[in-house]
């Protein structure tokens, strides 16, 4: 071969490369300032009128019509003749809605101990998910299983076409190019944006996981309108601990996103006597946290090692509690306290004008919220403010993975399609 026909052949598969790459896309966790995204957005509950669309949105009735006829062009909304009210007269007067049954995103929580990968709509909802165990024999090997098991998962939704890629993680996350720190897992460097990307063959996003929760709350609401418009104004806390322990602020309809990555309430310091990894006594993550509070509660004989053939969890500390145990409801009340008091102190010195709350160390036994709640109050020395658990329960991972997955896409509909159809 000539080396003029060489170069050509190497130009040919580099273009090709190119045109398949599926570049990692700093996530959008805010609520979209432009015309189509406002537009979608009043979509997201249900089928809309262009005149209610032009009233929540502020837009005027002809540039909800414009963007109307651009989202139905990229085939994000849909129109439904059947619903037209009855005398109404030409089409601008029939009802749309997002098409949420020809595409679909894939979210992916990758956990210390547990990943869930669900896959969603374009309203948010959860059509289907699984849970792995997170591999821990290695950034390289565990990224590539986590991208595998997705892709396989993926080909279940085979009559939907894919659009977008979203994980959320806890550590440290670069968001353009989606490489993370991850020092429960011992991932240093680890490419998950990238290697995510090429086995998918979808552009990703990725997002520090509690400000992907944060961002769940603004962008796929789960209560009245009215209140989703409180959340949307000035600021929220949003406090969440499971496994680990974290901490984002929204800002007026956006998630704050620090450009050095989140700070850490790891190590608050909580008066308990629970030997920390830094050194330290009574650091908050190793005094709160799930497997802290499980290997505590076996280490007291309030339940097993091993639950049949299987070892035990956190859950059998909460059926335990709930069967009448004393020791196991104590165990609970010690932790509910400790975080009321903790998510006192943050809020003392933010301010801000809401505290949510998310994770199972809140919702996996309610009875304990009651401690949380009077701890509070206790220790809290502001006025009363509006505190409250996320809508999202226990199920705060997926919808994390599923806000980052869509965030692109609310930030700028019309843009996100261009770039998929680049991708394709």
């Amino acid at each position: 071969m000539s080396l003029p026909t060489l170069e050509r052949s190497v130009s040919r598969v580099a273009g090709s490369r190119a045109r398949v790459q599926r570049p990692v896309v700093a996530p959008e966790l805010r609520i979209g300032d432009n015309p189509a995204a406002a537009v979608l957005r009043s979509a997201t509950g249900g089928p809309v009128s262009r005149d209610n669309a032009a009233r929540t949105t502020g837009l005027s009735i002809a540039t909800v019509n414009r963007q109307v006829s651009a989202l139905l062009a990229a085939g994000l909304l849909r129109e439904r003749p059947d619903l037209t009210a009855s005398g109404a007269v030409g089409r601008p007067r029939v009802p749309f809605e997002i098409d949420h049954d020809a595409y679909l995103t894939i979210g992916i929580h990758i956990g210390a101990a547990v990943t869930k990968i669900v896959a969603a709509d374009l309203r948010g909802r959860i059509l289907g998910g699984l849970a792995i165990a997170t591999p821990q024999t290695g950034q390289e090997f565990a990224t590539t299983t986590v991208a595998r098991s997705a892709k396989a998962f993926l080909q279940r939704w085979h009559r939907r076409k894919a659009l977008w890629a979203g994980v959320a993680i806890g550590g440290r996350v670069d968001p353009l190019t989606g490489v993370v720190d991850h020092p429960k897992l011992e991932w240093r460097g680890a490419q998950v944006g990238s290697v995510l990307g090429e086995v998918l063959e979808l552009p990703v996003s990725v997002a520090p996981h509690v400000e992907a929760m944060a961002g769940s709350e603004l962008l796929l609401p789960t209560g009245e309108p009215k209140d989703q418009a409180r959340v949307e104004r000035g600021s929220s806390l949003y406090f969440y601990v499971r496994e680990t322990a974290g901490i984002a602020v929204t800002l007026d309809g956006r998630v704050h996103t620090p450009s050095n990555g989140p700070g850490s309430i790891a190590h608050l310091p909580t008066g308990s006597d629970v030997e920390c990894t830094c050194g330290r006594r009574g650091c908050l993550e190793v005094t709160v946290g799930d497997r802290s509070l499980h290997s505590r509660a076996v280490g007291r004989g309030i339940i097993p090692a091993h639950n049949g053939t299987a070892g035990s969890t956190i859950a059998d500390l909460y059926r335990a509690a709930e069967a009448g145990s004393e020791s196991a409801r104590e165990l609970l009340a010690e932790r509910a306290t400790i975080l009321g008091h903790t998510v006192a102190m943050v809020r003392d010195m933010l301010n801000p004008d809401r505290v949510i709350l998310g994770g199972q160390a809140f919702t996996g036994y309610r009875p304990a919220v009651a401690h949380v709640a009077r701890a509070f109050n206790q220790g809290s020395t502001l006025p009363p403010t509006d505190i409250r658990i996320s809508g999202f329960g226990g199920k705060v991972q997926e919808y994390a993975a599923v806000v980052t997955s869509l965030s692109v896409l609310y930030a700028d509909p019309l843009a996100a399609v261009r770039r998929t159809a680049l991708t394709d």
